[in-house]
This record gives C-alpha cells, sequence and structure tokens, in this order.
C-alpha cells in the first residue's frame, strides 16, 4: 500500500468557519423580506436547511420571487445590510486556538471564500486575522454563485495534499472537485445532520478540525 503523504496545506472558509456570522445573514435578509411583505426566518434549524449555494436558489427557497425583480438588484441591498450588522458578528469558538495551533505546526494555512475580495480582505484585517493566511482569495463579486474555480486556479500547479476547513456542502463539493480533502465543521450555515450526508468527517468545533490535521501530520490515530 502507498504510504499516505503528510499535509502540505489547510485552506480555511471564511462565512460559518471563522466568522460566526449566521445570525447575522439571516438579521440581513428578513430585513429584506419585510420590505417585501414576505415572512421572515424565525428558525434556525429551517435556516440550516435551506441555506446553500449558489445563493441566488437560496434566496428564492426563502420567498424571493426573480420574476419581478433582479437578483442583480436584490444582492447589493442584502450587503448593505450586512456590512451594516456583521461588525458585531463574533468568531466561530475555538478559531483562534486552531489557528494558532496549524500555524505552531509549521503547516501553511490559506483562505478562499464566496465573500468579495475586498469585503473580505477588511473583514479579516478589522479582526486580526490577515497574519494567519499566506495567501486570500474572494470572489470579484458579490453574487455568491461559487468558489469552485478559485479552488481550482488556486490548487493548479500545487504539490502535496491540501485539507479544506468548511461549514457547507458547496466546501465539500469544491474541495473534492479540486482533488483535495475537508473536514466539516457544524458550527455555521448548514446542519450537522446535512454535513454528515457529504461522508466527509464532521466536527463541533475548528480546534477539533485542527487536532485531525496535527494527529495525521504527526501519524497519529486520526484518520480522514
Amino acid at each position: 500500500m502507498k504510504e499516505k503523504q503528510t499535509i502540505s496545506r489547510v485552506v480555511w472558509d471564511f462565512n460559518g468557519t471563522i466568522l460566526d456570522d449566521v445570525q447575522t445573514g439571516i438579521n440581513a435578509v428578513n430585513l429584506l423580506l419585510t420590505r417585501r411583505g414576505k415572512p421572515p426566518i424565525t428558525d434556525l434549524a429551517y435556516y440550516k436547511e435551506v441555506f446553500g449555494f449558489p445563493i441566488r436558489d437560496y434566496y428564492a427557497r426563502v420567498g424571493f420571487d426573480f420574476e419581478r425583480e433582479s437578483f442583480d438588484d436584490v444582492a447589493p441591498e442584502w450587503v448593505r445590510e450586512y456590512l451594516r450588522l456583521e461588525r458585531d458578528a463574533p468568531l466561530c469558538p475555538t478559531v483562534y486556538d486552531a489557528l494558532d495551533l496549524i500555524r505552531s505546526a509549521g503547516i501553511p494555512q490559506y483562505l478562499i471564500s464566496a465573500t468579495e475580495q475586498n469585503m473580505l480582505l477588511d473583514q479579516l484585517a478589522r479582526r486580526g486575522l490577515t497574519k494567519y493566511f499566506e495567501e486570500i482569495h474572494g470572489l470579484d463579486n458579490i453574487h455568491a454563485n461559487s468558489k469552485e474555480a478559485l479552488f481550482g486556479a488556486f490548487l493548479a500547479g500545487r504539490e502535496g495534499r491540501t485539507v479544506c476547513f468548511g461549514d457547507t456542502e458547496h466546501d465539500c463539493f469544491c474541495a473534492r472537485r479540486n482533488g483535495a480533502e475537508v473536514i466539516l465543521i457544524a458550527a455555521g450555515h448548514q446542519s450537522k445532520e446535512k454535513l454528515m450526508k457529504t461522508d466527509a468527517p464532521v466536527v463541533d468545533r475548528a480546534i477539533q478540525a485542527a487536532e485531525l490535521v496535527l494527529g495525521e501530520r504527526n501519524n497519529g490515530n486520526f484518520v480522514f
């Protein structure tokens, strides 16, 4: 049997994996729904079942009618409300510990997000997180359709094993589609039950994902 390579890099998702912005996102979309006379999202479990990518489809599931208005008009309206609210959003539990643990092991860390690049850089800088990442990659638009192409461009020509941390099925899809492995963290935008259907390893906190990576890096008993 071919010996498994050691892990060369960790790639983090941002929203719901590093930034605990679940309620922020709900609050922002509820403002838009209320303006349109639509019922707001009041149940967190419901939100975690209907949320997904592309974001346009999630908006349609919660009540937006794109036969009556354009997604191109809705998206910037949501972003304006989100940016007003997200400054109070905390980090997900144990994120700093996880970032420090991986950095102390000498494993390079990167960030790939469906957030628009300038918006992402600002959010990271305000929280003192920029220093943890060798590279930071966000989209060139606010539509959050997919980050699959970003993954492909990032991994092109890079050798070694890549492990991705994320909180959604889309993170799993993007990683696997581009030959990377994934550990899903059930502290974000989708339910643990939904994440477990991907057959990827699922943990509850970021520090547990970091411990899995270090356990494998050090030839421990963790398997994923």
